[in-house]
């Protein structure tokens, strides 16, 4: 129960989670190589910055699309699909690099579409998650996704570094398209069970508005972007820029630089073991606070102490300290976003956290050419330590022990007319007879009920007063379709809003009476 290796003990957990670090080892070590090739080129500072974030835009651009897409289709054959293109890619890459056929633009591009095929994993295996393990040991699974993240950090920069150095980057290459191959094989394997829900699935273009409209109406889960991104942005300078630091301030080679990247692997899998612990003993903000104290002050000694042990044995820190805080919100988020909208949810996710470290990679980038490495790191150090500070005004909220399980709890609606699916948009009215002792408090529930509408479909929400009755409240929200609402009565509701509802009704005379408002059509 409380171990954290109990996901383990599932056969079908076991076999993907090692899977998954074989293609984690490969895209470590894929940048590592990518970084490497062009570390030599004039302004290599912004040329290994720039492979960074070429790695992460596609994330930043295609996740939420990649979620919607893992929440309406099968998402094993998806992962399938998308390993076996980038073993295409990665084959391709390998044979025009071995060939000395790999100019840095052409580089950039080829790691362009394998973040592409990372864009789309992410979400879609981060949603399988809750398939293969029990809720109960959703965080435990969660901090060992880090583990392996940070296992294949550990391992495969410092295997990459002694192959770059021995051999060249083409031999890293073809082993990152070899563990796209594993990963294929290991869900090919595995045998899913029917997917479950309603009988038809959403449309793309309907179910990525759904996907952004909760995560707007999500306040737990808006306040935990913002968090992400206050760390990332900052922390965001040592991943984009520690093959320079290696090569130009700490005069390493490959395989100085593969170590380097090793210090953080192993500081972040010491984090991971530790994090049952430090979950017991740390609040989230608490936990937010140490994190940033120790990665802002690993910065600085990266800044001012040009001495590789010294810049290996902080690196050890901030490794603990990005892995801790990065697991800890990834758990939190697993437990915030119901099944319906969790793919999307991870993929909004990505969306931040992509965003952050690639939008954050090419702008310390051009700091550093513009003012060099030291005055670069202090500055994030600055940023880091700062965002910090503001935990007092924009904690993040844990609600762990909230139901986030389906609810079916409104009545089927029974109505004359026979809408189609598309049709829309619907206005859906509820009446409510309130006395007045109760009127302020009804209304303050109510606030909370606007809140699971517009969560699970609504576009618009308004509550009013009866002016020639004033015991008379009317709750009016649309929502773009008669199909988005009958999702709304087949499994978008969680328990928590069917008790946010029930608050509020308790507060009026008896339940409310609710009608459906459809378009009129021409020929009617």
């Amino acid at each position: 129960m409380d171990s954290p290796w109990a996901p383990l003990r599932g056969r079908v957990f076991r076999m993907l989670w090692i899977a998954v670090l074989a293609g984690n080892v490969g895209t470590w070590m894929q940048t590592v190589g990518a970084q490497w090739l062009v570390v030599e080129e004039p302004n290599a500072a912004t040329w290994t910055s720039l492979v960074q974030t070429v790695t992460m835009l596609p994330v930043l651009l295609l996740a939420l699309p990649a979620g919607a897409i893992a929440d309406v289709l099968d998402r094993r054959r998806l992962l399938i699909g998308v390993q076996t293109a980038l073993f295409l890619v990665g084959a391709v890459l390998t044979a025009l690099t071995a060939l000395d056929r790999m100019p840095p633009p052409l580089l950039l591009f080829f790691t362009f579409l394998l973040g592409v095929g990372q864009a789309l994993t992410l979400p879609t295996w981060q949603a399988v998650i809750p398939e293969v393990v029990p809720r109960d040991q959703l965080p435990a699974a969660s901090a060992l996704g880090a583990v392996n993240t940070n296992l294949a950090r550990s391992a495969g920069p410092a295997v990459a570094g002694l192959l770059v150095a021995h051999i060249g980057s083409a031999a890293v290459f073809a082993l990152n398209a070899i563990s796209y191959g594993v990963f294929a094989l290991a869900l090919i394997v595995w045998r899913r069970a029917p997917k479950q829900g309603p009988s038809h699935p959403e449309r793309f273009g309907p179910a990525v508005r759904a996907g952004g409209r909760f995560v707007r109406y999500a306040p737990t889960v808006r306040r935990l972007l913002i968090r992400v991104l206050l760390f990332v942005i900052p922390g965001s300078v040592v991943w984009g820029l520690l093959p320079v630091v290696a090569h130009q301030e700490l005069r390493l080679g490959a395989s100085g630089y593969g170590v380097l990247l090793a210090a953080l692997g192993v500081g972040a899998i010491a984090g991971a073991l530790l994090m049952p612990r430090i979950r017991k003993l740390m609040t989230a903000n608490r936990l937010i606070v140490v994190a940033g104290v120790i990665y802002g002050g690993a910065l600085l000694v990266v800044a001012l102490v040009p001495n590789e042990i010294a810049v290996g044995a902080v690196l050890v820190l901030a490794g603990a300290a990005w892995m801790t805080l990065v697991s800890r919100m990834n758990a939190t988020l697993q437990l915030l976003l119901p099944n319906w909208v969790r793919a999307r949810g991870f993929g909004i996710y990505q969306v931040v956290f992509a965003g952050a470290q690639a939008l954050g990679a090419l702008l310390w980038g051009q700091v550093a050419e513009w003012t060099g490495l030291p005055a670069t790191f202090i500055a994030a150090a600055v940023l880091m330590l700062a965002g910090t500070a503001t935990v007092p005004w924009l904690p993040v909220h844990e609600h762990d022990d909230a139901d986030r399980s389906p609810a079916v709890f409104w009545a089927e609606p029974h109505i004359m007319l026979d809408p189609d699916a598309e049709e829309g948009p619907v206005l859906v009215t509820a009446i409510y007879r309130v006395r007045d002792e109760k009127a302020h408090e009804f209304v303050e529930a109510m606030d909370a009920v606007r809140l699971t509408r517009l969560r699970t479909g609504a576009t618009r929400w308004g509550l009013f007063r009866d002016g020639e009755d004033p015991i008379r409240y009317v709750e009016i929200y649309q929502v773009p379709t008669w199909e988005d609402h009958l999702r709304q009565h087949e499994g978008r509701l969680t328990g928590s809003d069917e008790d946010v509802e029930k608050r509020a009704v308790a507060l009026a005379d008896g339940p409310a009476e609710v009608t459906h408002l459809l378009p009129t059509n021409k020929d009617d």
